[in-house]
């Protein structure tokens, strides 16, 4: 069968046309995978927060009474060490704003045993409670900037002071007495303190690398 002119034309410029269209293939798939990167960036330390929030709210629940003092001993001041650190400066502390405004709205993330709401936060348990955030910006700053065992024992350490020295001074204004305070809010925890600093120094060291992208 004989070609007209425009025929072969046609069929001789088709391998041109394929070369030269557009590939699309890729485009929706590679669109896709920038959208949920950013969600994903947006997402994760709203769920670092929230995990913070939840940890200091499961140590809050073992808590040990004392003869003497309305400060219970709880596990609470080590996990605000550990989130502080793990999840920075910024982050950290705005875990632990999260886990007050639960507090406060009537959650039970709490010690047991105490007033509910924001009345905890007046009583003689509110100075930690409200040092808590103070805390784990210290730790988070500590740990971002001193990198090996420095920052991971001076870290804790500065965060502790500050929890003790926020308890302190609430019981300082219900009792009129700074000698009753001391002996009320931070003698009797001094020891089990030591331990938590400790304790939070050993897994920053040990974890710090991997929390470095929320920092």
């Amino acid at each position: 069968m004989t070609q007209t002119p425009s025929t072969a034309a046609v069929r001789a410029d088709a391998p041109d046309a394929r070369r030269t269209a557009p590939d699309t293939s890729d485009a929706a798939p590679a669109g896709f995978r920038a959208v949920t990167s950013a969600a994903r960036s947006r997402v994760s330390p709203l769920v670092a927060a929230a995990a913070g929030a939840l940890a200091v709210a499961l140590a809050s629940q073992v808590a040990v009474p004392l003869p003497g003092t309305p400060v219970p001993m709880t596990l609470a001041p080590l996990a605000v060490l550990l989130v502080g650190g793990l999840l920075g400066p910024r982050l950290g502390p705005a875990s632990l704003v999260l886990y007050l405004v639960l507090g406060a709205a009537g959650l039970p993330v709490f010690t047991p045993g105490g007033a509910p709401g924001v009345a905890r936060l007046i009583g003689p348990t509110g100075g930690y409670l409200l040092a808590y955030p103070l805390a784990a910006a210290l730790v988070g700053w500590v740990a971002a900037r001193r990198p090996g065992w420095s920052g991971a024992v001076a870290g804790p350490l500065l965060g502790m002071m500050a929890v003790h020295a926020g308890g302190v001074a609430q019981l300082v204004i219900l009792t009129g007495s700074a000698r009753l305070a001391v002996a009320a809010g931070t003698l009797p925890f001094a020891l089990g303190d030591v331990v938590k600093v400790a304790l939070a120094a050993l897994v920053l060291r040990r974890t710090l690398p991997l929390t470095r992208a929320l920092r």
